[in-house]
């Protein structure tokens, strides 16, 4: 058996993001389609025969015990009673606070990596229950897949939607989710949408309006980037995004991307890169030479 592996841990787009009420518990219902991409941040994880865990990060700030990739691990140890641990790479790209759910994309690749490192074989259903644990979009990302999702995020119904290319901004802002879900102002009574109306619908983000009042960056680059293409903001932002059909044009309307802003350009995938690597990764570790690309 391997006893390393390295996987992606890839961004996701809330190609909109409709808020449908309240709960009693304080979460909100939600509509939304989770746009996978195949751009994000990169883990590494090497077993270790005692139970310690420790993460290190290109990004040394974020090597706190209270990072969600050493949560996800020490649920799964507690889950399992295992007695292996892990050294833990994070290679981080994707921005903090940008709504694109980098952390909650490291939690899930924690859990998928460390359940075959360590030999567990649970099912995805069984990772995905324990990621709810840790957030609503984590069982999303241990699935893998672009769906549409209901509740708190964690109903997941697959879709497949045309290939488009994203180019996704994010300003010089970190949105607090937690500030945008709080706050009075937000609107929470979209009408709920069926399946079968989803790609005939009107799509916006139910949290935008707000978050440009609060955040003035955010409005500054949606009306930069509505000059190109149809845009919106993801999840609670600070990014925002635009498809297009053709991967120059957005590479034109990188290149003048404002000076406040950082940006990339990924593909909409209907399969996470996570599923093929994790795969892969499988079939090496049982002494099997991994079919061609």
């Amino acid at each position: 058996m391997n006893t390393s592996i390295t996987l992606p841990a890839v961004a996701k787009l809330n190609l909109f993001l409709h808020i449908t009420g309240r709960r009693a518990d304080g979460y909100h219902n939600l509509q939304s389609i989770f746009q996978m991409l195949d751009y994000g941040d990169e883990l590494t994880f090497t077993r270790k025969d005692t139970s310690e865990l420790c993460l290190r990060c290109n990004q040394t700030e974020l090597e706190s015990q209270d990072n969600l990739v050493l949560r996800a691990a020490r649920l799964l140890q507690q889950q399992s009673q295992t007695s292996f641990g892990a050294d833990i790479y994070l290679h981080k790209r994707l921005p903090l606070g940008g709504g694109l759910g980098g952390g909650s994309s490291d939690a899930a690749t924690t859990l998928l990596a460390l359940n075959q490192l360590w030999g567990l074989h649970l099912s995805i259903e069984q990772l995905a229950q324990l990621g709810l644990q840790l957030g609503a979009d984590v069982p999303v990302f241990v699935h893998g897949r672009t769906a549409f999702a209901e509740g708190v995020g964690e109903q997941l119904t697959p879709i497949e939607l045309p290939e488009r290319w994203y180019l996704v901004v994010t300003p010089d802002c970190h949105v607090s989710t937690a500030e945008i879900f709080q706050h009075p102002a937000l609107p929470r009574n979209s009408a709920p949408l069926r399946y079968d109306q989803l790609k005939t619908a009107e799509w916006r983000n139910d949290c935008q309006s707000l978050v440009e009042q609060l955040y003035p960056n955010v409005a500054l680059t949606l009306q930069w980037l509505l000059e190109y293409a149809p845009s919106r903001m993801t999840g609670t932002g600070a990014s925002v995004f635009a498809g297009f059909t053709d991967k120059m044009q957005a590479e034109k309307a990188l290149s003048t991307m404002p000076s406040f802003c950082r940006g990339f350009i990924a593909r909409g995938v209907s399969e996470s890169p996570v599923v093929a690597a994790l795969a892969k990764a499988h079939v090496s570790s049982q002494g099997v030479a991994p079919a061609a690309p």
